[in-house]
């Protein structure tokens, strides 16, 4: 393989690798913004009024 053949491949590969970071990075930045939507939906839920929920198998 000559040298701007192996320099193509490895730009390509490059290219490949950053587009996969940059969907990882907004899945993840996707993700957090859903989980801090959770947070803050259960510290405003209403406070317990003493009962309890049994959810073990």
């Amino acid at each position: 393989m000559d040298i701007a053949a192996m320099s193509m491949a490895f730009a390509q590969s490059n290219v490949s690798v950053q587009a996969s970071l940059a969907v990882t990075k907004k899945a993840m930045d996707t993700s957090e913004v859903q989980m801090q939507g959770i947070v803050d939906m259960l510290q405003t839920a209403a406070p317990p009024s003493g009962h309890q929920l049994d959810i073990r198998a």
